[in-house]
């Protein structure tokens, strides 16, 4: 049995083996004991938890409390390796991912016909519109140009600025305000002042919207009596930041992955009917959405170990993707891979909301851009790309392009 793991610089989160790789020390973690104790920087002890099963199993067990009013760690979106908070941070109104049955029920409940399968399909014909008009916009510009900047965080900005009705010239504000949310390393300061910023604008919005609703999910949440101001704040930020960032970094860092293997990039261009899975495989491969924690409420056995009541559990998305015991040759991208089943939505009660949205925000995305652009290529060695390690959501800073023709 191995001893437990101190991090006393915070988890060991460099993806040292590559771009696309989980990093080395957590898969030999995984290797040796997928739920495995450790000590945070302040000296208390916790678990860190890195296989498949165990997480799939973890994530589904309501026992495992979200709140972060229960732990140690602070903030909706925490940063691993920061120092502890010397209190239990309250509960933020309407933030109800940090939330547990009933609260959470409640508050979920009021958005799931907003996000319906049958609503974003109706929905799809819109979002491959808005692709092809971003795509336009790139196809007149002069190669080399940043695919992020034209075209990966636009298009899914675009789209739930248009589904929550926060108007689209204001993308600046909450763009750069919750880049630096996610910031892993920074003071408190620097963080609760980016936080405030978006949603001292976003209480403001809402505030109108109650007053004179319009046709969006903002206004249809307004119309709710029993939600107040600032539950309709803190829904508000968490689905215009989950809604933009996460789409966004997998768009770029998917192209990235996609240029670094062009045996997959030309199978995929020659069989777009590959499409569905090689997203679904994108999802698992690259793992965006990395590290969540969970607070044990009780006892509770989980892969061979008995997790004690109040204990901290660190979670790992993107070992338990990169499982040899639930995917073969999980290192691998492999287009044909049936990798449904992935976590990288999560699993349980708290599984993502909108990833039929951001499914086929990535289907319209990457259809279009390997269709429009069939010499796409990398502006710059890829040791020079800018990955976002800095970041809570991983993903690429920029993506310098070029190509030498286009196509409808």
């Amino acid at each position: 049995m191995s001893e437990t793991v101190a991090i006393p610089h915070g988890l060991p989160m460099e993806r040292d083996a590559g771009p696309f790789d989980p990093p080395s020390q957590i898969t030999r973690l995984r290797e040796a004991r997928p739920v495995s104790p450790l000590v945070f920087p302040d000296g208390h002890e916790g678990w860190l938890v890195t296989g498949y099963e165990a997480v799939r199993q973890l994530l589904a067990d309501t026992r495992f409390s979200s709140r972060q009013d229960l732990g140690i760690l602070h903030l909706p979106y925490e940063t691993p390796g920061m120092p502890a908070a010397t209190e239990p941070s309250p509960q933020v109104p309407g933030l109800f991912v940090a939330m547990d049955p009933p609260d959470h029920t409640r508050l979920r409940r009021k958005l799931t016909g907003a996000f319906t399968v049958r609503r974003m399909k109706q929905l799809e014909e819109h979002i491959v519109e808005i692709a092809e008009r971003q795509l336009d916009e790139m196809a007149r510009l002069t190669p080399p140009v940043d695919l992020v900047k034209e075209f990966a965080l636009p298009v899914p900005s675009l789209v739930i600025c248009e589904l929550l009705g926060v108007p689209y010239e204001d993308r600046e504000n909450f763009q750069v305000n919750s880049a630096k949310f996610l910031v892993k390393d920074q003071q408190l300061d620097e963080k609760m002042a980016a936080y405030g910023a978006m949603t001292t604008y976003l209480a403001e919005l809402v505030t109108r919207k109650r007053a004179e609703p319009g046709d969006d999910i903002l206004s249809d949440l307004s119309r709710h009596d029993d939600l107040t101001i600032e539950e309709l704040t803190g829904i508000a930020f968490l689905l215009l930041l989950a809604g933009h960032e996460t789409t966004a970094n997998m768009l770029a860092l998917g192209t990235f992955a996609l240029l670094e293997h062009p045996e997959q990039l030309a199978q995929l261009r020659a069989a777009p009917d590959l499409l569905p899975d090689a997203v679904e495989e994108l999802m698992r491969y690259l793992s965006v959405a990395d590290i969540f924690y969970r607070y044990a409420t009780e006892d509770i056995e989980l892969g061979g170990e008995t997790i004690g009541k109040g204990s901290t559990v660190v979670v790992s998305l993107l070992a338990a993707n990169h499982d040899p015991q639930r995917f073969d040759h999980p290192g691998t991208l492999d287009i044909h891979r049936r990798a449904r089943g992935h976590l990288s939505f999560g699993h349980g009660i708290h599984q993502c909301l909108g990833q039929q949205l951001a499914r086929i925000e990535m289907r319209a995305g990457f259809d279009g851009l390997l269709r429009r652009f069939p010499t796409l290529q990398l502006a710059i060695p890829a040791g020079e790309v800018k990955l976002r390690t800095d970041m809570n959501i991983y993903g690429v800073h920029e993506l310098p392009v070029t190509w030498t023709e286009t196509a409808r």
